[in-house]
């Protein structure tokens, strides 16, 4: 508002504000602005006193343009609050104090010299005085001051007097770092250029069975943690939602180890003492701890880690607040999180009867929370977080050798239990059958998401870099972006979904990965009204990549696009740790970016073709839908026959 009454913008503007004196008293009004360059005054409680030029006019009551005829009446809910009015940049501070009064006007504190006087807020020639000025402090009526009617003005010098001498404000010599011209002593030197080799990614495998992978990155900062082949797939009906929980209690403390035993807050204190944070995630297939800290303090970083994962504080209480904070999460999910999960749900639904590991919900449902315990979270973690042979040390920033020794410090001494060999027993492929998902609850936007889906083969399969392309191809977002060229404005989904149709809000292409599976699909947002046409839409997208090839331009731009962000999303310590574990559990391996890049720039326009021919052809849908009204998307039978047609 302040922008365009400077750049002399007119016209008036409804907004809601709430409001809280320093009474504590709250009132909520609609409040109208309007912006004039001629003049401008703040209306409060129909008490107006006027600001200098240039400035915008709030009101409660009558406000007017400069023409008469713009003059309005709004009501509006009686509240106290201050008058305070805010400087601008070239002003100094100013106080203005109300006193009680019986009458509707406000009754204002005028200081003239060392006379304190009342006066309305209607009186012109009202003087302000800073707040330096001591004949502030003589007021005995201050209603926003529980201490005027005990400590007068010498009382008050003498009270801060002793605090200026007891509080100090200036930093401790002791627990400070002053900058200097050279570096501090804890602080390792750089490395000599001549002395430093192209990164490259190491692998060991410890006695035990833990493999430990690193690359280096010549930093001052690392990035180190464990991955585990454990998640939410291995789930059965009576341990449903445990890894949600275990995402939870990853940090609540420890109860033992090298680091004694530690509260969740204690933990965080120590690990930000090391200068560093800690991250714990949870997916189908697997599950991350991991630490960002300064580079000399890996050692004690890695021990306070370890034991984290090895001696968790696991009691009631600590469960009980865990589900307290899941049923917040449900209070306040997302709804492009539902869609997702009732994807996977509905794309991998029961068969024969039965259902399938990637149809189990990942995010732990309410229903579910009862089930879990101290003793199923404990006998869950024996049998799939802590087995040797399905775990991977990863650290991004760190000397291999350093990083090897560490593993073998803190996690060298487990060994497989007969829990962990019936896990292998225990992993079942699931087969995609295709379905519908319908949620029918209130978003926050009042949109309706919509989600149609296909699928496509897993992590090992040859179409998995075709798809990834196919997918950028598509790209997507939002109707309102802060995109650009680079930023996937060109797209398929941006052109011919967004810029084409003013109901559709967003569509956006997604993949999802799993060893044996995975799935490929199209996400939008619209209104209630328009779900029908925007689920034809995502259709036909669907069938355009059947019946003809991309253009040259889109298949190129579509693979300069995967490399950039590829290479810039591994130019990131956090993302390389990642990408380090999570390719070492997969693959046993890791690509170089090299490798990467030329898989990608080998993709042609018959391979994206015939993914989509493969995925689309030979498989029924599968459709997802969120909202508050949901009878016009269309059902799962009537948008198969839309492709059995083709």
């Amino acid at each position: 508002a302040a922008a365009a009454a400077a750049n002399g913008v007119r016209g008036v503007t409804s907004v809601f504000w709430r409001i809280r004196n320093k009474n504590g008293i709250k009132g909520n009004s609609n409040v109208n602005i309007n912006l004039s360059r001629k003049y401008c005054a703040n209306t409060i409680n129909n008490n107006t006193y006027v600001r200098n030029k240039n400035r915008f006019q709030v009101g409660f009551s009558s406000l007017s343009h400069d023409h008469p005829d713009h003059t309005r009446q709004y009501t509006h809910r009686q509240f106290s609050v201050s008058n305070y009015e805010f400087p601008m940049r070239d002003e100094a501070p100013v106080v203005t104090r109300a006193l009680a009064s019986s009458d509707k006007t406000a009754t204002m504190i005028e200081t003239t010299g060392s006379t304190v006087t009342a006066s309305t807020t209607s009186n012109k020639n009202m003087k302000k005085r800073y707040l330096s000025d001591p004949s502030i402090a003589s007021i005995t009526n201050d209603p926003f001051d529980d201490n005027t009617q005990s400590l007068n003005l010498k009382d008050r010098e003498s009270i801060l007097k002793v605090q200026k001498n007891t509080l100090s404000t200036s930093l401790s010599p002791s627990s400070s770092h002053p900058i200097t011209p050279n570096p501090p002593s804890f602080i390792p030197p750089n490395l000599p250029r001549e002395s430093m080799i192209e990164p490259q990614t190491l692998l060991s495998t410890l006695p035990n069975g833990i493999r430990v992978a690193s690359q280096e990155t010549y930093g001052q900062v690392c990035t180190i943690g464990l991955l585990s082949e454990c998640g939410s797939r291995l789930e059965t009906n009576e341990t449903c939602g445990i890894n949600h929980m275990m995402e939870l209690l990853a940090f609540s403390g420890t109860s033992g180890g090298k680091s004694g035993t530690l509260s969740a807050a204690d933990f965080q204190t120590t690990m930000e003492n090391l200068g560093g944070v800690s991250f714990a995630s949870s997916s189908r297939e697997q599950f991350l701890y991991c630490a960002d800290v300064l580079r000399p303090n890996s050692e004690k970083a890695m021990t306070l880690l370890a034991d984290a994962v090895l001696h968790p504080i696991l009691d009631e209480n600590t469960i009980n607040d865990a589900k307290q904070v899941i049923e917040y999460q449900w209070m306040d999910i997302m709804p492009e999180i539902r869609v997702g999960e009732g994807l996977q749900m509905a794309g991998y639904g029961k068969l024969d009867g039965i259902e399938q590991q990637l149809g189990r919900p990942h995010f732990c449902p309410l229903e579910a929370l009862p089930n879990l315990t101290v003793e199923s979270i404990q006998n869950f973690r024996k049998s799939y977080l802590l087995n040797p042979q399905s775990m991977v040390i990863a650290g991004a920033g760190i000397e291999h050798n350093e990083l090897v020794e560490l593993a073998q410090s803190t996690f060298g001494h487990i060994t497989p239990s007969k829990m962990n060999s019936a896990k292998a027993s225990k992993i079942l492929p699931s087969t995609y059958t295709g379905g519908d998902y319908r949620l029918s609850t209130p978003t926050i936007d009042g949109f309706v998401r919509v989600a149609l889906a296909f699928p496509i083969d897993g992590w090992h399969s040859q179409d998995l870099v075709p798809a990834c392309v196919l997918q950028t191809l598509l790209g997507g977002g939002s109707s309102f972006s802060a995109g650009g060229p680079g930023k996937g404005m060109y797209s398929r989904l941006y052109r011919q979904v967004l810029n084409r149709y003013y109901w559709a809000e967003s569509a956006e292409a997604f993949t999802s990965f799993h060893n044996e599976a995975g799935l490929l699909g199209i996400s939008g947002s619209t209104t209630p009204d328009k779900t029908n046409d925007l689920t034809q839409v995502l259709a036909e997208h669907f069938m355009k990549l059947v019946v003809e090839d991309v253009t040259d331009e889109e298949l190129s731009r579509a693979r300069n696009m995967l490399k950039c962000n590829v290479l810039t999303q591994l130019e990131s310590r956090l993302v390389l740790f990642e990408d380090l574990g999570r390719q070492i559990l997969t693959y046993g391996k890791r690509e170089t970016s090299q490798d990467m890049c030329a898989k990608i720039e080998a993709v042609t326009k018959e391979d994206i073709r015939n993914v989509a021919k493969k995925a689309v052809l030979h498989n029924p849908p599968t459709l997802s839908s969120v909202g508050a009204t949901i009878d016009n998307v269309p059902h799962h039978e009537e948008v198969k026959r839309w492709f059995t047609r083709m």
